[in-house]
This record gives structure tokens, sequence and C-alpha cells, in this order.
């Protein structure tokens, strides 16, 4: 029973915040970022949109809801987190202020959009609060980030493995972590910036849900509060149709009303 016990766990742990593959090609960099595609069609917002990986999140994986941007007529680049994540999210966040600032010289624009996923949500929440991201940064959407920790961070220390196995960012995402407590001391959204989250019921790895969301005037979006018959898991949320009509509407400035039969 505890062998059964430690290999579940493992496995949670293992699993946390890697999103599904599939099959399509990489953007070039694979320590940090994606290159920028620009779609032939109209643009529906002059920012370009970075969407942010999760712990373990090649950037293979972020290439659907990528396309869905790019055939809405946006103009796209995926950032991989360095180390895949690994590291400290405050080091990854450094990182991914030298991506924006690349992001922002190649295409002129004056501010991007960001779509996070998991962990990516964490890191890109530091780079607004803490290193100017707020001037820069047009919305913010995070799918299935632990805003708030989540206890799936420790549960190799609940059987006696040790916290989080070693891996920082882990350590970093447990509930009342010295990262989380800096993070979410005040104004969980400062600037002008609109913030917005979804989560789902069926998430497997951040415990509790609520976790995902944020205060001081977000828009926080459970699925299955509009969708009760929508199954949604932690990894399936880069590639519902539902959310990413979330994610269109928060893009586009539009109220926000999921599409409860979207593929």
């Amino acid at each position: 029973m505890l062998l059964r016990t430690i290999l579940a766990a493992t496995t949670a742990v293992a699993a946390l915040l890697v999103p599904a593959t599939a099959a399509a090609a990489a953007p070039d960099r694979t320590t940090g970022a994606g290159t920028v595609a620009t779609s032939t069609t109209t643009t529906v917002s002059a920012n370009p949109v970075i969407v942010i990986g999760g712990l373990i999140g090649v950037s293979i994986a972020y290439e659907p809801i990528a396309a869905r941007l790019r055939a809405d007529g946006f103009r796209v680049s995926i950032y991989q987190l360095p180390g895949l994540g690994f590291g400290d999210i405050r080091e990854s966040a450094r990182d991914f202020k030298t991506y924006v600032d690349q992001v922002r010289a190649s295409t002129g624009a004056a501010k991007v959009d960001l779509v996070a996923h998991s962990e990516g949500g964490l890191v890109s929440r530091w780079y607004v609060r803490f290193l100017g991201g707020a001037d820069v940064v047009g919305r913010y959407v995070s799918l299935g980030s632990p805003q708030q920790g989540t206890y799936a961070a420790n549960i190799l220390k609940f059987v006696g493995l040790g916290s989080c196995a070693g891996i920082v960012a882990c350590q970093q995402m447990s509930i009342g972590s010295d990262l989380l407590t800096a993070l979410n001391d005040g104004d969980d959204t400062p600037g002008a910036l609109r913030w917005a989250t979804v989560r789902t019921w069926q998430d497997e790895l951040v415990w509790p849900i609520d976790n995902a969301s944020l205060a001081d005037g977000a828009t926080n979006v459970l699925i299955q509060s509009w969708c009760p018959l929508r199954v949604v898991g932690h990894l399936g949320l880069v590639l519902d149709g539902t959310t990413y009509t979330v994610v269109r509407q928060v893009l586009t400035d539009a109220a926000v009303r999921p599409n409860c039969f979207a593929l």
C-alpha cells in the first residue's frame, strides 16, 4: 500500500503542470523562447500574444492554442520556461523579461498580451509586478495557474520523500511559500492591464481549485459554472475549445461568455 502511494505521488509531481503534446513544429529556441509567427490574416489586436508554458512544458505542446490564435488573426509566439521551469521562478521571470523585450523589438509593438499556462502564470505575474511588466502588458489570462499555491506541490513531502523532490519551482508553488507570500502581498492585479484567470473543477494539480483565481478585480472564470457538463483537466486547458473562447474574449476586450459547445 505504501509503495502504491509513493508511486502515485511521484507520478503526480512528475506530471505537475506538464501539458499534453501535439504534433507541430517547435520554436527555434529551446531554452527560453519561441519565434514570433505573424498571421497573414488581419490581426484582431495590435498587441502580439505570448503563450507561456508551464513546468516541463515543451514549446510544441502549446502549438494547438497558438494555432487557434493565429487562425483568428493574432501574432503569436510561444515562450518555453528556461530549464523547463524546474528552477527559481524569479530567475525565469527575468529571462521572460528579456524575451518580451525581444518580441517588442521585433514586432515594433509597445505592448504584449499574455496567455499563461500553469507555472507560466506565476512567472509572468512576477514579471508584471516586480520587473516592470505592468507598463508593457495589455492583457493577462492564466490557465490553471496556482496563483495561491497548490497542495499538490508538497505531495512527496507527505509520503516521506522530501519537499518536491528538490525541485525549486515546485517548492515555490506550495501554499505559503516565500515566493507566493511576496507575490500575493497586496494588490493581486497591479497596473492598468486586464487580468483574467480560467480554472476547472477537474484540475488534478491545483488543489483547491479556487487557488487558481486572483482577487482585486480580476475576471475569474470557472468553466463548469458556465458549462456544468464540460470535462477539462489541468493539461486540457490548453486544448479545450470552451477555454479558448474565454481566452479570445479576454484578448479582444469582449464580455466573457464561454461557448460550451466549442470544439
